[in-house]
């Protein structure tokens, strides 16, 4: 199964990147943007059954791929090679 797993700051969060992205994007005139944050698209093809996957996602992201204290995740499992 392909998993997409998305990762980002928490609300409060500071995000430094975010606001260096958004000056850039205010200094080239696209001044309606504001609140940009970035975060991280992870994929990956995840064998086994549905249910064990879903639970396998959560205790990868939990335990390695978001920092639980100031980043928010959330998945989506879908067919292998779909995009």
């Amino acid at each position: 199964m392909r998993a997409k797993v998305y990762v980002t700051p928490k609300a409060g969060v500071l995000d430094p990147a975010g606001k260096a992205t958004e000056r850039g994007l205010h200094a080239l005139g696209f001044g309606e943007v504001h609140d940009v944050r970035l975060g991280r698209y992870i994929t990956m093809e995840v064998d086994g059954d549905p249910t064990d996957v879903t639970a396998r996602l959560d205790d990868m992201c939990r335990q390695l791929l978001a920092n639980g204290v100031i980043e928010d995740y959330l998945f989506e499992i879908g067919e292998s090679g779909v995009e």
